[in-house]
Order: C-alpha cells, then sequence, then structure tokens
C-alpha cells in the first residue's frame, strides 16, 4: 500500500487571472452556481481561446492581467460566496499544480467540490489527483490550430481515459471534426458516456445552430452536448 505523503504547509502565490462567481457554463455540472479561480499561463494557444487575457501578451498586458495570491487571501476571497462548488479553471491550471496542492488540500477540509478545467497535456502528480473531484479535460483538435505533438500527448490521453473521474470535451468548429474525435475515442478507448461535445462560437445564435446537428451526433453515439451556458445567456462578457 504506497501511504501518501502530508501535504506541505507552504504558502507561496498563484499567478491569477480571476476570481469570481458564476453559473458552470460548461460539463455536466452546466447551470450550477460555483467559484471560480481562473489560473494566468497556458501552454497552449488555441486560436479560438476565449481566454486568451490569460496568456497571449502580444495582445493583453500582463502587469494588468496577472494578480500573485497568497493561498490564505484566496481563500478569504473566495469564502465570500455562498457556495462550496470550487471549479479551478485557466489558462492551465496544472502550470502551477505544486502551488496548487496547499490550496486544494485547505478547500477540502472546507467540504468543498472541486473540478479541474485542463487541456489534458500535462500529468497530474498523484497528491494532486487526491483533491480533485473531477477532471474537466478539453483536448484540442486540429481546429485548435496547435500541432499535434502539442495538443496530443499520449501519457496524458491515456492516464485520463482510465480516470473515473474525468470527462473529455471536445470543442467542435465543423461537422469534419467529428471524425477527428472517433479517431480519438478508438485510439484511448474513451468511453462514450464520458465524451461531451461542445459548439465553438462567440454568439449565441453560432451556438445554437451548430448546436442542432450537434445534437444528432450526440443521440446517434451516446455523447453528452454541451451548449455554453455562459454565452447564451451573457454573450460570453468576461466576468466582473
Amino acid at each position: 500500500m504506497r501511504i501518501s505523503q502530508p501535504v506541505s504547509s507552504y504558502v507561496g502565490t498563484l499567478k491569477l487571472s480571476e476570481i469570481f462567481y458564476s453559473l458552470q457554463g460548461e460539463g455536466i455540472d452546466a447551470g450550477k452556481p460555483a467559484v471560480f479561480i481562473r489560473t494566468a499561463l497556458c501552454n497552449l494557444s488555441c486560436i479560438w481561446c476565449d481566454t486568451k487575457y490569460t496568456w497571449d501578451w502580444s495582445h493583453y498586458d500582463y502587469d494588468r492581467e496577472v494578480s500573485e495570491m497568497t493561498i490564505p487571501a484566496i481563500q478569504e476571497q473566495i469564502s465570500e460566496f455562498d457556495t462550496k462548488h470550487c471549479v479551478i479553471t485557466g489558462g492551465e491550471p496544472l502550470i502551477q499544480q505544486t502551488k496548487l496542492i496547499p490550496l486544494l488540500s485547505n478547500l477540502k477540509k472546507e467540504d468543498y467540490f472541486i473540478e479541474v478545467e485542463t487541456n489534458g497535456t500535462i500529468l497530474p502528480s498523484e497528491t494532486l489527483e487526491r483533491f480533485v473531484d473531477r477532471w474537466n479535460v478539453s483536448p484540442k483538435l486540429q481546429n485548435s490550430s496547435i500541432s499535434k505533438q502539442y495538443r496530443e500527448v499520449q501519457s496524458c490521453m491515456e492516464y485520463y481515459a482510465k480516470n473515473s473521474k474525468a470527462f473529455m470535451k471536445f470543442v467542435i468548429c465543423n461537422q469534419s471534426d467529428i471524425a477527428e474525435v472517433k479517431t480519438l475515442i478508438g485510439k484511448y478507448t474513451l468511453k462514450s458516456q464520458r465524451i461531451i461535445l461542445m459548439p465553438e462560437g462567440n454568439s449565441a445564435e453560432e451556438i445554437m445552430e451548430k448546436s442542432k446537428w450537434l445534437a444528432e451526433i450526440c443521440l446517434s453515439n451516446g455523447y453528452r452536448l454541451s451548449v455554453r451556458l455562459h454565452t447564451l445567456v451573457w454573450s460570453g462578457t468576461r466576468a466582473k
């Protein structure tokens, strides 16, 4: 039996973009109130990314967009919200996973349910895994314009494919993307009931138009459909 090492009491700082309270807009908990901790920095640069202010320093000011916060300061801020559901998102949170560990450890002691949203290209440590209730993994397709060697990391795909807490969410731009999704499903033996298809788009009209044919694909294959609730309700407006 492997004996888990105690979590360090180390108090460092996390590079954050924002902390806010809203409804989860994607995945199996869409519509549920949650507090979001959006980390800064990302190891990918998808052309359709809707949070480029977390990594695109050619168009955004790093000093304006990124704050460094201590673990106690983060906990104090999120405790102000009436929810025990916490979503760690980005950017790519696992870039800072070592510093996330004491935060998540403390949140679990306060009975928070913790979701982590990741692009699935960085393996989580065994220690971090202990504190995560759900992985929302978003493997990137060719439509992201990211080279395959960077967007598809075999060890990570195999890890999440076997992880019972992980759901795979694919951003779909065109019907031709479905063949690529099915190739990944076959290659890594992904479970259809843990596959989520989400239409790419920045307007309610675009989301709903793509959702019409995506719904039929989900019905035919046993996948889930996520319609980007935040775009439908707030038109993708950034949280204040």
